[in-house]
């Protein structure tokens, strides 16, 4: 069998195996594969690199269960099926959707070889994908580069505190991320995480909003409101955009920050509430200061702790682990099987410079996964393509060829919405000869 079966440890899980499958064990296992087979339903507990399943037709016409597995496993699965079923377009759209890559009875060893070797390969690559650079202690800031370990570092000293914090940085940087890292690593863990937009709320309603009301304290209060803070008690009160607070409600704020007692709306009754503030803003606080729009009182109490979000143009080491993870994540939201991204992909994504930040690397993540034809993402899907077309920037004569000949497999595709006889005979070339094609460039 191929040399690519040579390194160990390598495990394989078979699925819903048939008969010619069990013939096939000794074999991988005689080639260093630890192998082991279950059900479709135990499949989800098995730890694997490489899942190979033998579809049957149970699978075809109820695939929920498979896809929910094949998303959430993070193993490369090979489809095994008879070819006759593979000529189906149904059949042939869902292989080439869902899985990595697909093998027809009966069984060629030295084929299978080179496929599990494959798929190894990338399950490899994967699992060496550490998005939380190996020491996120558990929570969701994504990246390696120094500045978000830097940020990790300080908000696992911030966190114990009880005082409140200033989160600064600008649009899409992940303020509200860094917020709920806050709460989630602090002792107020167990209590309530309250997000208030202090500049999505219209300003009659940010009073009742923040501290709730009386039934009858003014027309349409038919019932007692909680409040936000009041809702927080226990736990913490993040208010996004503080900057957009109205300056009579800065007052307010400034009071129940001071004396940590609030009042609903049409009471005389104050009452204590235990609640950690954290604040974000994207704009100047101590310009707003100057020109009066913003409470210097408050801006001092607000501003014990601060932290400073790095906008992505100057982190973009940390690039090509987000991009990974909203690509799983959207795969999930979407349906698809997570896509790669293409070489030209990732160039386009490390030149581009992230106005949006984060915020835009996700939803162009996010359109890429619904734009995506092959099994890579491509700039163009990114809506990061150049100007000019892709023929025009190949420098050499294989570069033309390989544009050339992506191009056309893609066109095809498409045109014959997978039926891979059709668009062989389009292309003028045999049906083995057009899966070389597809593999060489790793559109199937």
């Amino acid at each position: 069998m191929s040399q690519v079966l040579a390194a160990a440890p390598r495990r394989l899980l078979v699925v819903d195996p048939c008969q010619e499958c069990e013939l096939l064990l000794p074999r991988l296992q005689a080639s260093g594969w630890a192998v082991q087979s279950c059900g479709l339903a135990e499949a989800n507990h098995a730890n694997c690199d490489v899942g190979l399943i033998r579809l049957h037709l149970q699978h075809l016409t109820r695939p929920e269960s498979l896809k929910e597995l094949i998303s959430q496993s993070g193993t490369e699965w090979i489809a095994v099926l008879n070819a006759e079923a593979l000529m189906q377009p149904d059949i042939g759209n869902f292989v080439g959707e869902w899985f990595f890559d697909y093998h027809t009875l009966p069984f060629d060893l030295d084929r299978v070889g080179i496929a599990l070797g494959r798929a190894f390969g990338m399950a490899r690559l994967r699992g060496n994908i550490n998005p939380s650079g190996g020491d996120s202690q558990g929570h969701e800031l994504l990246g390696s580069s120094r500045s978000i370990c830097d940020l990790r570092r300080l908000l696992a000293k911030l966190a114990p505190t009880d005082a409140p914090v200033l989160i600064r940085g600008e649009s899409g940087t992940g303020k509200e991320l860094v917020a709920h890292t806050l709460h989630q690593l602090s002792r107020r863990t167990e209590g309530a995480f309250v997000v208030v937009n202090c500049g999505a709320i219209p300003e009659h309603l940010i009073q009742s909003e923040l501290f709730g009301h009386e039934k009858g304290s003014f027309t349409g209060a038919h019932q007692r409101k909680l409040g936000r803070i009041e809702l927080a008690d226990g736990g913490t009160l993040f208010l996004d955009e503080i900057g957009d607070l109205p300056l009579e409600l800065q007052a307010n704020l400034l009071r129940f920050l001071q004396e940590m007692q609030i009042e609903r709306v049409g009471s005389h009754r104050p009452f204590s509430v235990n609640v950690r503030v954290l604040a974000a803003t994207h704009i100047d606080l101590e310009e707003a200061v100057r020109r009066g729009r913003f409470r210097e009182d408050l801006y001092y109490r607000l501003n014990v702790l601060q932290v400073q979000t790095t906008p992505l143009r100057e982190r973009v080491a940390d690039i090509g682990c987000l991009a990974e993870y909203f690509a799983q994540r959207y795969a999930v939201e979407i349906g698809r099987r997570p896509r790669n991204f293409s070489e030209d992909a990732r160039q386009a994504m490390f030149e581009h410079t992230w106005p949006g930040n984060v915020r835009e690397l996700a939803n162009r993540v996010r359109r890429g996964m619904v734009l995506a034809e092959g099994k890579q993402i491509e700039a163009v899907d990114l809506g990061l393509a150049k100007e000019l077309p892709s023929l025009l920037q190949a420098r050499t004569l294989d570069d033309y060829i390989c544009r050339a000949e992506q191009q056309a497999l893609r066109d095809v595709l498409a045109r014959h919405s997978g039926n891979m006889t059709r668009a062989a005979q389009t292309l003028g070339v045999s049906r083995p000869t057009l899966y070389r094609l597809l593999h060489k460039h790793q559109l199937f």
